[in-house]
């Protein structure tokens, strides 16, 4: 399966070297791969120098490099890095930080053509190219009854979830997405396509659990399947005078995660009116209503969409959330408790100082123009991570003796002329609540990547042993450090 490539004139290739404000990169690569490299006249340049679920990330590429495989994505970094070239490589495009994954005039590396997507002989075993979406994942292994440890929204990317640790509905039972990748093919800084696995490079099989674009790029992911047919899921959704109830329905859940085929994700909402919504998540094809979401489902709902689906049919629907090119922002942090006590005041915590501040971004941006404001609460307990354990656990650095309940602050909006004024609205808001769980003893420094806003650290959250670790695995792959100096974009290990 490929994406359909431009059909050109004979005589026509899709990249001339006869321009002389072309970049270094893009004629490096020109030179010796023209048949993948395509100039901005062209309607690959145009489709996927847009392609991007963010308007956070649209900028102005030299040139498009969109590799038919792993070799020939081998071939074109190593003359990147003979030119001393700057790139960026995006694959599904879903995180909203200017030059995560896309470049003002260097070469922009699209993995749109590496399609692998084929499962082992007894179907235990998933390999999934960089090209995908979530949703096509679900799509294909529909068919099997399977799923896989992937993306909650069915357009999130499959490489950027998985190399940020990947947050998903089974983590109860498997732990991250990383956790269930048993081998990594991946294009190192020389241009060797090596595997990454328990026994071939395992010290960087476990840096890119979590590691990101530090160390290498990936073009394909063997990951373990999950038996999973259907699932009773859906959002139960109330009204605001049951926030005090709603959040300590969340506490309780978070204090004792007693059953591992559950997720949720509680989230409160403003707009005209303030509404409370839980995504909830049971891994059955034939229990609906199970006692532990009880806190939640005793409330009185506004609205539901709970009911029998398949994972595929969940993650179109929660999809429908995603709005595509639109402003926006994530910004991620965590508290850690050991108690229902400690656990709820932590959501108070942040929910108060959350609300106190908003009313300073709706003096400065109409309410007209702000597509999304959110803040939501994901808890990482005891299954969650000893499934990672069993696993032979991963980079993030969590501590099996707490339970995390990390969140995201979400703001989506209309006009870039209120750029600047949310981008200062939010961070002085996370320095607000850092500020107040720390004074309560509930912060904790994790920010999980893939919710995280470019102003934010990560590495050092993982824990100053394995930041250390980390390090040491990027200079022993890429000892040039051609994925700090070239590769502007992501979250870098130094």
């Amino acid at each position: 399966m490929r994406l359909a490539s431009t059909v050109l004139p004979l005589g026509m290739t899709p990249f001339s070297l006869a321009d002389s404000s072309i970049s270094a990169g893009c004629q490096a690569l020109s030179s010796s791969l023209s048949d993948a490299v395509f100039s901005l006249d062209s309607s690959v340049y145009q489709y996927e120098s847009q392609e991007f679920w963010s308007n956070t990330e649209i900028l102005s590429p030299g040139c498009v490099f969109r590799p038919q495989s792993s070799d020939q994505l081998s071939q074109g970094l190593q003359a990147l890095v003979d030119a001393d070239a700057q790139f960026a490589v995006r694959g599904g495009g879903h995180m909203g930080i200017q030059g995560s994954n896309n470049i003002d005039d260097g070469v922009l590396i699209v993995m749109s053509n590496l399609t692998t997507l084929e499962l082992s002989e007894d179907q235990s075993i998933l390999s999934v190219g960089p090209a995908y979406r979530w949703s096509d994942v679900y799509a294909y292994l529909g068919k099997f009854g399977l799923a896989a440890a992937g993306g909650r929204l069915g357009p999130v990317g499959v490489p950027g979830l998985i190399l940020a640790g990947g947050v998903n509905f089974y983590g109860n039972q498997v732990g991250f997405a990383c956790d269930t990748v048993v081998n990594y093919e991946v294009v190192l800084a020389d241009g060797t396509v090596a595997q990454a696995n328990k026994t071939s490079n395992p010290d960087l099989f476990w840096a890119l659990k979590g590691g990101s674009s530090n160390f290498g790029i990936v073009t394909r992911f063997d990951m373990e399947t999950i038996r999973s047919p259907k699932v009773w899921a859906g959002a139960h959704t109330v009204e605001a005078k049951y926030v005090d109830q709603f959040l300590a329905a969340a506490a309780t859940y978070a204090a004792n995660i007693s059953d591992p085929k559950t997720h949720i994700v509680p989230a409160l909402v403003p707009g005209e009116t303030l509404v409370a919504s839980v995504i909830l998540f049971y891994d059955s094809e034939e229990v609906s209503y199970p006692d532990i979401f009880k806190p939640f489902t005793d409330i009185p709902s506004i609205s539901s969409t709970v009911g029998f689906k398949t994972l595929g049919e969940f993650a179109a629907e929660t999809g429908e959330m995603v709005v595509p090119h639109i402003n926006d922002v994530f910004v991620a942090g965590t508290v850690t408790g050991t108690d229902y006590k400690s656990l709820l005041e932590g959501i108070t915590i942040i929910n108060s100082t959350f609300f106190n501040e908003l009313p300073k971004l709706l003096d400065q941006v109409p309410m007209a123009n702000i597509s999304t404001i959110q803040l939501d609460w994901q808890p990482i307990g005891a299954d969650w991570m000893s499934a990672s354990a069993s696993r032979g656990g991963n980079a993030l650095g969590l501590d099996p003796s707490k339970i995390y309940l990390c969140y995201a602050e979400v703001v989506e909006w209309i006009g870039s002329a209120y750029d600047d004024i949310v981008a200062e609205w939010v961070q002085e808001t996370t320095h607000a609540i850092n500020n107040a769980t720390m004074k309560a003893g509930l912060y904790d420094p994790f920010n999980y990547m893939g919710d995280s806003a470019g102003f934010q650290k990560i590495f050092e959250g993982y824990g100053e042993e394995n930041h250390a670790k980390l390090q040491d695995i990027a200079t022993r792959y890429d000892p040039e450090g051609v994925f700090q100096r070239l590769m502007p974009g992501g979250f870098k290990v130094f």
